[in-house]
C-alpha cells in the first residue's frame, strides 16, 4: 500500500532545504561585506558602527522575505523592485570584499597597522562597490551597442553573401517596466538593416498579460524574417502563450520546426528548437526535439539553428547544423559570475567552433535578468554578416 504523507514529507523536506540554502546565501551575502567595512581593526566610532550595523539587519531581515514574495508563487512585482536590486548590491559588495582581501595582506606586508589599515580598506571598498553598482545599473539599462562580426558558412551559397541576421536574446521584460528602452531597442535593430531578426529566447519574466505592454514595440521590427524560440524562463510563466503572442506580433515562433529562404536558386534554413527545460515544464507537446526541427531538408542545406542555451551544441554538431544561435549565458551578468556560468555552459559569449563544421554564435543579451547591473558584461544586439567559403 502506498504511504500517502511521502507526498507531504517530500513538500516538507525541500521547504527546509530551500529555507536553509535562503539562509546561508543572505547571512555569506550581508555578513562577508560586513566584516570588510566594519573590521574591529578599524575601530570606527560607535555611531558609525551603530547606523552600519542598523542598516545591514534591516536589509538581513527583509531580503529573504521580499525575495520569496519577488520569485515565489506571488511574483510580487513591487517586491521584485526592492529584492532584486538589494540582491545585486549585496552580490557586489560580497564579490570585491573578497577581493579586497589580497589587499589587506600586501598592506600588511607593507607594515600598514590598524586602525589605517582597516579604514583605507573600508573606504576603498564602498567606493568601488558604489561605482559598480552605479556603472551596472547604466549598462544594464542602456541600450545595447552593437557587437559584428562576419561568419563563413562553407555550405551558404554565393546568392547569400553578405545576408545579415540581427541576433536578440535574454529582453527579459519584467518587474521594472522597460516599454520606452523596449521601442528603443526596435529602433536600433531597425537601423541595421538586417536580413533577418531573431530572438533566441528569455524573452519575458512573467505571464503575456502582465508584460504584453513592454513586449508590443517588437511588432515594429522590420525584417524579410523575423524568427522566435522559447528560452528557459518562459516556462516559467505559460510559453505556449508567449509562442502565439509573439505570432500575433508577426514573428515566426519556430517550435521544433523550420523555414526555408531561397534567393537565386540557394537555400538557407533557419531552424529552431524549444529550450531544453521543456521537456520538464508540463506544457503539454513542449521539448526539444532537432530532429523534428530539420525534418524534410536536403542533405546540403546549411542550416541555422536557433537554440536558447549553447549547452545544447553537441546535438547540433551531431545534426551537422552549420551556425546555432543562442543566448542564456549574459556574458556572465554581474563579475565574477561568469566563473559559475562556465561551469554550465560551453562558452560565455562570442563565436566558437564545434566539431569540424558548426559554429556557435553565443549573445551576451540585450537585458538582464533580476538585478538591474551589468558589471563587465555590458549587453548587446549582435549583427551576424554571412559569407561562403
Amino acid at each position: 500500500m502506498a504511504d500517502a504523507t511521502a507526498p507531504t514529507r517530500t513538500a516538507t523536506r525541500r521547504r527546509v532545504v530551500f529555507g536553509l540554502v535562503l539562509f546561508t546565501v543572505t547571512t555569506l551575502l550581508f555578513w562577508v561585506p560586513w566584516a570588510g567595512l566594519f573590521a574591529p581593526g578599524a575601530r570606527w566610532p560607535a555611531p558609525v558602527v551603530a547606523a552600519g550595523a542598523a542598516l545591514f539587519a534591516a536589509g538581513y531581515l527583509a531580503f529573504p522575505f521580499l525575495l520569496v514574495r519577488a520569485l515565489g508563487r506571488r511574483h510580487s512585482d513591487r517586491a521584485a523592485r526592492v529584492a532584486l536590486p538589494l540582491l545585486g548590491l549585496t552580490w557586489i559588495a560580497f564579490a570585491w570584499t573578497l577581493v579586497t582581501h589580497l589587499l589587506r595582506i600586501v598592506l600588511a606586508v607593507a607594515g600598514v597597522e590598524n586602525p589605517l589599515r582597516a579604514r583605507l580598506i573600508a573606504v576603498l571598498l564602498a567606493v568601488v562597490v558604489l561605482a559598480l553598482a552605479a556603472h551596472g545599473a547604466r549598462e544594464a539599462m542602456r541600450v545595447p551597442r552593437v557587437r559584428r562580426a562576419d561568419v563563413v558558412l562553407p555550405r551558404l551559397g554565393k546568392a547569400f553573401d553578405g545576408f545579415t541576421v540581427a541576433v536578440l536574446a535574454d529582453t527579459h521584460y519584467g518587474p521594472i517596466d522597460r516599454t520606452r528602452w523596449s521601442r528603443e531597442l526596435v529602433r536600433a535593430v531597425n537601423g541595421l538593416g538586417a536580413d533577418v531578426v531573431v530572438h533566441v529566447g528569455d524573452l519575458a519574466d512573467g505571464t503575456v498579460a502582465q508584460r504584453r505592454g513592454q513586449v508590443a514595440p517588437l511588432a515594429e521590427v522590420r525584417a524579410a524574417g523575423r524568427f522566435y524560440v522559447s528560452g528557459n524562463h518562459e516556462y516559467l510563466s505559460n510559453a505556449q502563450a508567449w509562442l502565439e503572442h509573439m505570432a500575433d506580433l508577426g514573428w515566426t515562433a519556430l517550435h521544433n520546426e523550420h523555414r526555408v529562404l531561397e534567393r537565386d536558386g540557394a537555400r538557407l534554413v533557419f531552424a529552431g528548437v524549444d529550450d531544453v527545460t521543456a521537456a520538464h515544464s508540463g506544457e503539454e507537446g513542449h521539448g526539444a526535439d532537432l530532429g523534428a526541427a530539420l525534418a524534410g531538408l536536403r542533405p546540403d542545406d546549411p542550416v541555422v539553428l536557433l537554440a536558447h542555451q549553447p549547452g545544447g551544441i553537441g546535438e547540433a554538431v551531431a545534426a551537422g547544423v552549420d551556425l546555432q544561435l543562442s543566448g542564456h549565458t549574459h556574458g556572465g551578468q554581474i563579475w565574477p559570475f561568469h566563473l559559475l556560468v562556465r561551469l554550465q555552459q560551453p562558452v560565455l559569449s562570442g563565436l566558437s567552433r564545434h566539431g569540424a563544421r558548426t559554429l556557435l554564435w553565443t549573445s551576451r543579451g540585450a537585458g538582464f535578468w533580476g538585478p538591474p547591473f551589468r558589471v563587465f558584461a555590458p549587453s548587446e544586439i549582435s549583427l551576424l554578416t554571412l559569407r561562403p567559403a
